[in-house]
């Protein structure tokens, strides 16, 4: 691999120092590298485009943290383009590399083929009876808007009533995603290579409120159900912390793997679980 576009979060590299390093490093070893940046709480880079941008491209570096290589997951996966991430925040679960020397090995690496590719399973939602689908790597979230009350949902698996859940929404979270909003809300962490889908609910209004283990295969159904006489309620769906739409009571979203996947590169033996050890000891 030669040929690279490096998506930067400029909130954290905001004078594009270290942006500027890595494309130059990059060209100084034969490679080509152009970069693209966005800002924290921005929804894509403006004048981004698939077909101009990663025309070509044959690795997506991804220079920021988690949220940003979400954004550019989504992006390179509809072109079955590999990424990495160099990690600029906190956490960094899907980012392999820290910004630096290791950063620098990695892309020799990189150009020397040294590497294998993971494949992520993603999710796919759209509203019942729409044309348009919505991605999401890491979660799909079903979350009240407006005052503060609780919602209700009913799911359905494979066209059967499973449960209706009362509180302030639901995750159905990926493997990948099972480290997010997942996690914090109590549900299990789990490979990011397994092939499976978790349904979480958050502050549920239950005596047990615990996460169901779906099949990959399955297709998820959530309906909004009404709480009082006048059905004004709306619930806010929203892919990987984007907002996707607002759905009305007895409006219904039906969610299942999505076709494509996400393609990680990784460039060391270290497995997910030396990873999680190492940041639950750091955080």
């Amino acid at each position: 691999m030669k040929n690279f576009l490096l998506i930067v979060n400029a909130s954290k590299d905001f004078d594009l120092e270290e942006t500027k390093k890595i494309c130059k490093y990059v060209e100084e070893k034969g490679g080509a590298c152009h970069y693209a940046s966005m800002m924290d709480g921005q929804v894509g880079i403006e004048g981004f485009s698939r077909q101009k941008d990663l025309q070509g491209v044959e690795c997506v570096l991804v220079l920021g943290g988690d949220g940003t290589l979400i954004w550019a997951a989504r992006e390179a996966a509809a072109c079955r383009v590999p990424l990495i991430g160099i990690n600029m925040g906190t956490l960094g679960y899907l980012c392999e590399l820290e910004v630096g020397e290791s950063a620098f090995c990695a892309i020799d690496q990189i150009m020397q083929d040294s590497y294998i590719i993971e494949e992520r399973m993603m999710l796919s939602g759209k509203m019942q009876y729409g044309e348009k689908s919505y991605y999401a790597l890491n979660d799909i979230v079903f979350h009240r808007t407006g005052p503060l009350s609780l919602v209700i949902l009913i799911v359905y698996v494979n066209g059967k009533y499973l449960n209706t859940f009362q509180g302030d929404g639901i995750i159905l979270s990926t493997p990948t995603g099972s480290t997010g909003y997942n996690m914090s809300a109590g549900g299990p962490i789990v490979d990011p290579k397994a092939q499976l889908i978790l349904l979480t609910p958050i502050n549920a209004h239950m005596f047990s409120p615990k996460s169901i283990v779906l099949d990959a295969g399955d297709e998820i159904t959530i309906e909004v159900a009404s709480r009082r006489l006048q059905k004004d309620e709306m619930v806010e769906v929203s892919f990987d912390g984007d907002s996707g739409f607002r759905l009305p009571v007895g409006g219904r979203v039906q969610i299942c793997r999505a076709e494509k996947c996400t393609k990680i590169l990784k460039l060391s033996e270290i497995s997910f679980l030396e990873i999680l050890r190492k940041k639950m000891q750091e955080y």
